[in-house]
């Protein structure tokens, strides 16, 4: 029985073969991950129904980490509401960290039970995963052996991937080869970075690891090959456009003969029938391609937008657009007064202004302005120069956060703090017990470990303290900074629970009391843990819900989202850029440096090795300078923003 894709969940569908002239491997693009992974789900559950019908096996390559995971959600549900048996499957897992126990919470053994393998049928003696546990001596012959159930099986029916930042596929890192077959890998660099906030520091990654190799992967009769997110676009406009080269492994499935790449239209953004459309065939302009498409011009030919010619235009295949349009000029002129009416120093608006061209509005004045802020710092991170902004223009400010934070706290800060505390009291006999236990659970905490509830509440305590810091110094009332501490946020773990009715209840309740008139949230979605994500999608619901229900205050509320702890809107994008002089540049550094536990080395830093208000400067700044290139005024710095329309 073919599942039926929910109302929601849409592929995007495929045009026709000259857009996708530039695409070595067929790639579908779906609107949003849910989507994929259920079109991922299906046709693996359709295989081994077919399978059953036959009186045969079906033989599947599985895949870890984040971008499976939907996949696997489905198959069980699958199994437990529609009946979907996998006694006649077995599966063959891509890799493992070496050294590696299965009981550890890093083991991909545990992973598999925890998201499939627990939840189905599948007799356990089908199950294969390769073994971190193995003696040096015996690694050889073992994956000699895992290569020879394969065979033995008949095949790999369905391989599903993922892709790593460096093309890297199973852990075939950049100069592994295509006939290359199961075997023990060293790490690379970025990898490991990339893993750095699973094992809570880089220093606790294993450094090795057993993996299926390109060869074997290429043996598999169907490959399909996930991808999610902003973050992943770039390699996947390398794997799906460039050319086969051993540096990215993943271009090697270019030569595979039944491969599809499933992605979702984030992760798609950088594919030139995505980015740059009119390079591959004629396009429907509107008001919003016409600047991305203009704005992509000016950069490429390093020209201000109103320099552009009829012969440019032309000669990068936008030729149909100045004959719709009737000169260069005539478009230029277009672009640049959007862009223009972007730029505001007045990000809650000017009182007794003309606001026809202003991207905020003149009144009300003051506004009330609600900041979401995902983890206690995102907010001066992201926003810091416009946040001071709306309180030096008298608006009033909130900000909520969201999460505690309190995963991202070193562990030393607790005892650091708690040094501080037992030296004022020193006469009390119960906290310096309490101290004495917390030692003794730190020091002997493995990598990865759980934190006691106790600690986690004192880690969010900790990271609670910063961000008063951070308001006291911006100016932002105390009584106006509202600590949600979200409960999907708080399993003491990297990996987070699925948002629930509470959370959105307490986002509804928070937003009914304040009755803003603009809201500001993070649209920041590169975050790697999903956090970002997560909150944001927790905000559009609760709007939703509260529009339904017939708030009226609604019907008078802008919705900001902003980027800058992760990534950066593009300039095609932004709707508002509010410019950061010097003097409020370095006032948001020091709001930024208020956040001590974040300072210098922060738990999870992605794979930005910076400080945080290294990134946060260096995009403002290049905000500025790409404004400035487009023959716009010169800035210091600028935060830029794109308007949220609900319904």
């Amino acid at each position: 029985m073919t599942q039926t894709l929910p109302e929601t969940q849409t592929l995007i569908e495929p045009m026709e073969e000259e857009i996708k002239k530039f695409e070595k491997v067929n790639t579908l693009i779906h609107n949003d991950s849910e989507s994929a992974s259920f079109y991922v789900a299906n046709e693996i559950a359709a295989l081994i129904r077919k399978r059953q019908k036959e009186g045969k096996m079906a033989i599947l390559g599985l895949a870890t980490g984040s971008t499976p995971t939907k996949v696997y959600d489905y198959l069980v549900k699958f199994h437990q509401e529609d009946g979907l048996s996998f006694k006649n499957v077995f599966t063959f897992n891509l890799d493992e960290y070496y050294p590696m126990q299965p009981d550890s919470i890093h083991s991909y053994v545990r992973f598999m039970k925890e998201h499939l393998f627990d939840h189905i049928d599948i007799p356990k003696e089908n199950v294969h995963i390769p073994d971190g546990t193995l003696g040096k001596d015996e690694i050889r012959e073992y994956c000699k052996n895992y290569e020879q159930k394969i065979q033995d099986l008949g095949g790999i029916d369905i391989q599903i991937l993922g892709i790593g930042r460096t093309g890297h596929i199973g852990f075939n890192e950049p100069g592994s080869t295509i006939t290359s077959k199961t075997r023990l890998v060293r790490l690379d660099r970025v990898t490991k970075l990339d893993a750095a906030s699973d094992f809570f520091g880089q220093e606790n990654v294993p450094s090795r690891a057993i993996t299926m190799g390109v060869g074997t992967i290429m043996n598999a009769k169907r490959a399909i090959l996930m991808a999610w997110g902003e973050g992943k676009s770039e390699i996947i406009e390398q794997a799906v456009e460039g050319k086969i080269r051993e540096s990215v492994p993943a271009t090697f499935l270019q030569e595979h003969s039944n491969c599809d790449f499933i992605v979702d239209a984030a992760a798609a953004s950088f594919l030139t029938r995505v980015k740059t459309p009119w390079l591959v065939g004629e396009c429907e302009w509107n008001d919003k391609l016409i600047k991305k498409a203009t704005l992509w011009l000016s950069e490429k030919l390093g020209k201000a937008v109103l320099k552009l010619t009829n012969e440019d235009y032309n000669e990068y295949g936008m030729g149909n657009l100045v004959a719709e349009i009737g000169s260069a000029e005539q478009i230029n002129l277009k672009v640049f007064n959007q862009l223009q009416h972007t730029i505001t120093g007045w990000p809650g608006g000017k009182p007794h202004a003309d606001d026809s061209q202003r991207p905020e509005r003149a009144f009300p004045y003051p506004k009330r302005s609600l900041i979401f802020s995902p983890h206690p710092d995102d907010d001066v991170i992201s926003m810091g120069g416009t946040l001071l902004r709306l309180v030096d223009h008298g608006h009033e400010v909130h900000i909520a956060y969201q999460t505690s934070g309190n995963i991202a706290v070193f562990d030393d800060e607790v005892i650091r703090f708690m040094d501080f505390a037992t030296d004022i009291e020193q006469n009390d006999k119960k906290l310096q017990k309490k101290f004495s236990e917390v030692r003794k659970f730190l020091s002997q905490k493995k990598p990865g470990q759980i934190d006691s509830p106790e600690i986690q509440e004192y880690k969010g305590l900790i990271r609670k303290g910063e961000a008063l810091a951070a308001c006291r110094y911006c100016g932002v009332k105390e009584e106006n900074a509202h600590f949600l501490n979200l409960p999907f946020y708080e399993t003491g773990a990297v990996k987070k629970k699925p948002h629930s009715e509470e959370d959105i209840k307490i986002t509804m309740d928070l937003l009914d009391k304040v009755k803003p008139h603009q809201i500001f949230a993070a649209g920041d979605l590169s975050d790697p843990h999903g956090t970002h994500r997560v909150c944001l999608q927790i905000i559009f619901i609760a709007l939703k819900r509260l529009k339904e229900e017939g708030a009226q205050w609604l019907n008078d509320c802008y919705v900001w989202l902003y980027r800058g702890a992760w990534q950066e809107w593009d300039i095609a994008d932004m709707e508002m850029a509010v410019p950061i002089g010097p003097k409020d540049m370095t006032r948001k550094i020091k709001a930024i440096f208020k956040h001590q536990s974040q300072k210098d080395s922060a738990m999870f830093p992605g794979n930005d090795e910076r400080e945080f208000w290294q990134r946060a400067e260096q995009r403002n700044k290049e905000t500025a300078e790409k404004y400035n290139a487009l023959g716009l005024a010169e800035y210091e710095a600028m935060e830029g923003f794109v308007r949220y329309h609900f319904a």
